[in-house]
């Protein structure tokens, strides 16, 4: 398995030893440790939700150090969270899971048609915390995504020189795009490409659907008959348009629902040669005993260990 790692680095062609490095610490950490796919676990729904929304239905997770524990007990490959909630743990836990320092916020008080978060915390921060990653939100389709590529560029060029890894949340979303667009096949492939030039080692998008958006695109969807029926489908062309398979592509586990729907997601993930999920709601807002008991589910659908 540990080959498997080796492969995924060297796509990494112009990276340094200490980002490789930092790199190799995920994808060997927790129960997926060499399989080359990821788990992690993202609590930044505190800001971007508020906290009542977020932790009410499992009141633990008002607790920081509640999200380090179920990291660490699930065997998760990475804990990312803001600025506040790794301050107030990351010392306690130091050196017991991968951190992910997400650099960007954005809350629903102003719930603007074309959002642009505000950077609320440094690469300097997360080399403070000991982190091996920051993480960074684009919106690709906002009237402000320039201001945002422009954001990225210049903390991917301090994260790189640091020898951190970049983990980028690409989620279309603006006043260009309809409701169902924001998740159409097109725009999906399109986000994770954007972030990929941008130069993310890891690129976190939504599962798409089977709708275009874009009328160009649905002409070359139609001519070249792209297969996009199936879940499992649509996960290959996301990751196809990730450089060919040659940058790490996770998909978000969206707002809390069925187990049964999780897993086959899952499933589709896997099938689709997806590196893997980064499940927050669906996870902390479960006991947490069920919630490392459906984590450990998922990492072996991931593993082959559940079919």
């Amino acid at each position: 398995m540990a080959d498997r790692v080796q492969e995924i680095l060297s796509w990494y062609e112009s990276d340094n030893a200490g980002t490789k490095a930092n790199l190799a610490r995920m994808l060997r950490h927790g129960k997926l440790a060499g399989t080359g796919k990821l788990v992690i676990l993202p609590v930044d729904q505190g800001f971007e939700h508020g906290p009542a929304r977020s932790f009410a239905p499992n009141p633990a997770g008002y607790n920081p150090h509640y999200h380090f524990q179920l990291g660490i007990d699930a065997g998760c490959n990475a804990y990312a969270a803001p600025l506040g909630f790794l301050e107030a743990g990351a010392s306690h836990f130091a050196g017991q899971i991968p951190l992910i320092l997400k650099l960007n916020n954005h809350d629903v008080l102003h719930d603007e048609k074309d959002p642009l978060p505000s950077v609320t915390s440094s690469v300097r921060d997360a080399l403070r915390l000991g982190c091996v990653a920051v993480g960074f939100t684009i919106y690709p389709g906002s009237a402000h995504c320039q201001t945002m590529y422009e954001q990225l560029r210049a903390i991917t060029e301090e994260a790189k020189a640091s020898g951190l890894a970049v983990v980028v949340w690409s989620y279309p979303r603006g006043s260009s795009l309809s409701k169902e667009g924001e998740t159409a096949i097109d725009v999906g492939a399109y986000a994770a490409q954007i972030a990929a030039q941008l130069g993310a080692h890891i690129i976190k998008v939504k599962l798409p659907t089977a709708h275009l958006e874009q009328a160009a695109a649905k002409k070359v969807y139609d001519s070249t008959q792209i297969p996009i029926k199936t879940l499992a489908e649509r996960v290959r062309h996301v990751v196809q348009s990730s450089f060919d398979g040659r940058r790490i592509v996770i998909f978000s586990g969206g707002a809390k629902s069925e187990d049964q729907n999780v897993f086959d997601e899952a499933r589709a993930i896997r099938d689709g040669g997806g590196f893997g999920s980064i499940i927050g709601r669906n996870s902390f807002q479960r006991p947490k005993a069920e919630a490392v008991k459906f984590l450990h589910t998922i990492m072996g659908i991931y593993a082959g260990e559940v079919q």
